[in-house]
């Protein structure tokens, strides 16, 4: 059996004295919680405001940055091979020993020149390669679409073969002066002291600055065989487009689009 329930409220008057009310409920849960709401008053909950997920996505590169990116390695290549070329002593100073000759050189950062000229030709060769089958804008062509075209085969080959001939050039001087700086004792009293051929890290530092031409050319042709691919892509898929099935106004029926 059911209780009533005296509930008193105490409210503050305008002229700030208290006062009482009394309320008599039936005892019913129903409406004991609707007092209780009255009372205390019923607040909304928070909203909450979901936080986006943090981006996965790696960054995209364009092929214009990739372009930029293989003629800027190419050019300091190129910079950094002709200031080894003009660096480069043409002959030590030979200091006769007991038996020995010890070759004395002066001031030599051939090798330091010569290595950074090989290693912007590198990076710039591996941008060149990864630009040719990168996927802009998250689209994809496959190699045979590209090696479909006699022409980006060529261009393609002359920049691996131009690669490989820069990199000897600059290689074969740079290493054969590490070895006559660092093995600069020798047995044979009529040695003059020599140095690496001149004219090598020059013609390689031209070579590698062409190898970077050569690539940006394949990467030309490249955008010419995607524009090409893509562009068959979109007309089949408007010439599929015909074969959809959509509603009527009413959306009760399917008709094919004729």
């Amino acid at each position: 059996m059911d209780h009533d329930h005296h509930i008193i409220d105490i409210h503050i008057g305008d002229g700030g004295e208290p006062r009482t009310v009394d309320r008599v409920t039936n005892g019913s849960p129903t409406s004991r919680a609707r007092c209780r709401r009255q009372n205390l008053g019923e607040k909304k909950p928070p909203t909450i405001i979901p936080l986006p997920p943090p981006s996965t996505s790696r960054m995209a590169f364009t092929m214009k940055q990739m372009s930029l990116i293989v003629a800027a390695m190419g050019i300091l290549s190129f910079l950094f091979g002709v200031i080894a070329e003009n660096k480069k002593p043409p002959s030590g100073t030979p200091i006769a020993g007991k038996d020995v000759v010890i070759c004395k050189y002066p001031s030599d950062p051939t090798v330091l020149f010569g290595s950074l000229s090989v290693a912007f030709l590198v990076a710039s060769s591996v941008a060149g390669y990864i630009s040719l089958f990168y996927p802009y804008k998250g689209k994809s062509i496959p190699q045979s679409a590209l090696f479909h075209s006699t022409t980006f085969i060529v261009f393609f080959n002359i920049a691996l073969f131009w690669t490989g001939l820069a990199a000897t050039f600059l290689l074969w001087p740079t290493i054969t002066e590490h070895l006559h700086l660092t093995r600069n004792v020798h047995h044979d009293l009529s040695t003059e002291c020599p140095t690496a051929k001149t004219g090598l890290l020059g013609g390689g530092a031209f070579f590698s600055l062409d190898s970077s031409l050569f690539w940006l050319v394949a990467l030309m042709l490249a955008n010419n065989a995607r524009e090409d691919y893509f562009g068959e892509a979109d007309s089949k898929d408007e010439g599929n487009a015909d074969d959809l099935l959509v509603m009527d106004t009413k959306g009760e029926s399917l008709f094919p689009v004729v």
